[in-house]
């Protein structure tokens, strides 16, 4: 067939460029445009092999195989395919396994199965070699891209190098199209500006401590004072932690036979979270009961919606965690029964309710916002997770109260 397809190994390009242009392979020193580098792509490989693009394949790694925001965008692309393979943590460093693998193997049936004319590898693994050999035998042309390296000299195996048909290089100007490095103190690109939401919810007042809260936390600064002579003169003492919400080993105190009580503030409210949500406590202060009993989205949701739920998921949203913030929240307001619930939610702003916090948060797990942080979801994440439902409850209810037009 005259036409050519690419195959992208990500955990190359990326670490080259990020290598070319961060000083260091880490991916987590650049920002990508994805869109503008398939873009890029396709137009070097059509001007290239001058043929038209049948496909991109993009090969990268992820924990569990769970795609990740990126792996989301790029899927959803025209003329894109993402295949991953598995990335494990060994002595502090993420390895892929299964990449080469899965390359080697779409690779050899591309070309067995005469899907196209020409190949593109984007790759600098000399694992690739049979490969490229095989492809060779059936016919095909194949052409090998290298990112430029920082050094000046080879990033790619130099037996991969010699077998291939045509060699290009990815320079630092076509690189920087789509790849910029992040500002830690490099030759970088300006931060983005942060959305006034999240700021928003980060600067909204705390409520005022009662008067047992700030004699305790009076009391707290007292002792501190008095530890700091100690703490110069040996290691670093662990400055104790607020009391104004208790903690669990606060409440296991409560219940050791022969204890004293803790004094508690009536205002406390501890909040219990596990793999099945937000978990109330009895003794601890809860929510108001009209509050509590908001139903949650999983409540609303019937079979049929959940499924095409789990359609638009897979093939639109992008995973950006404000993004998702949204569609949990447009969801959640267009299966209320009772647009009262809505008003009483708008109220309560910045907080959400536990059982519909929790969820909101399960739900942002499944666009793969927990990984590489040992499953905790990011702050800054969490905050624009928020920041996106809170947004899309002031679209709605701004549109509800609008003046109707004449």
């Amino acid at each position: 067939m005259d036409r050519c397809i690419v195959l992208v190994d990500a955990g190359y390009l990326l670490g080259a460029a990020a290598s070319l242009l961060a000083g260091e392979p880490s991916r987590s020193r650049i920002t990508v445009d994805h869109t503008a580098l398939i873009q890029g792509l396709r137009e070097r490989a059509e001007s290239d092999t001058e043929r038209p693009l049948l496909r991109i394949y993009w090969f990268d790694g992820a924990p569990d195989r769970v795609p990740q925001p990126e792996h989301r965008r790029l899927r959803v692309m025209p003329r894109v395919t993402v295949r991953l393979g598995a990335l494990t943590r060994s002595d502090g460093r993420w390895a892929q396994k299964g990449v080469d693998a899965a390359m080697h193997a779409e690779l050899t049936e591309l070309a067995r199965n005469r899907a196209c004319s020409d190949i593109v590898l984007v790759t600098g693994d000399g694992d690739l070699l049979p490969g490229m050999m095989a492809a060779k035998e059936h016919g095909v042309a194949v052409h090998l891209w290298a990112v430029q390296a920082a050094d000046g000299d080879y990033n790619q195996s130099e037996d991969l190098v010699a077998e291939a048909d045509e060699r290009r290089v990815l320079d630092r100007a076509w690189i920087t199209k789509a790849v910029r490095a992040k500002d830690l103190g490099g030759v970088c690109a300006p931060q983005p500006v942060p959305r006034p939401e999240i700021a928003a919810i980060l600067s909204a007042p705390l409520p005022e401590p009662t008067h047992a809260q700030a004699a305790e936390r009076a009391a707290d600064e007292q002792q501190e004072h008095a530890q700091a002579p100690a703490a110069q003169n040996g290691a670093q003492e662990r400055v104790p932690a607020a009391k104004g919400v208790p903690t669990p080993k606060d409440l296991a105190a409560l219940k050791a036979p022969g204890a004293q009580p803790v004094q508690q503030p009536a205002s406390a409210t501890l909040r219990w979270s596990s793999d099945k949500g937000w978990v109330d406590r009895p003794g601890v202060a809860a929510e108001p009961p009209e509050v509590a009993a908001m139903p949650t989205l999983a409540q609303l949701t019937s079979a049929e919606q959940r499924w095409a739920d789990r359609e638009e998921d897979i093939t639109t949203v992008g995973g950006d965690p404000y993004e998702v913030g949204q569609v949990f929240a447009r969801r959640w307001m267009e299966r209320l029964p009772e647009p009262a619930n809505l008003q009483k939610l708008s109220t309560m702003y910045p907080r959400i309710p536990h059982r519909i916090d929790g969820e909101l948060l399960r739900y942002a797990a499944r666009f793969g916002l927990l990984a590489h942080k040992d499953d905790q979801i990011d702050e800054h994440d969490r905050y624009a997770i928020r920041a996106g439902f809170w947004r899309e409850i002031d679209v709605r209810t701004a549109a509800e109260h609008a003046p109707a037009a004449e």
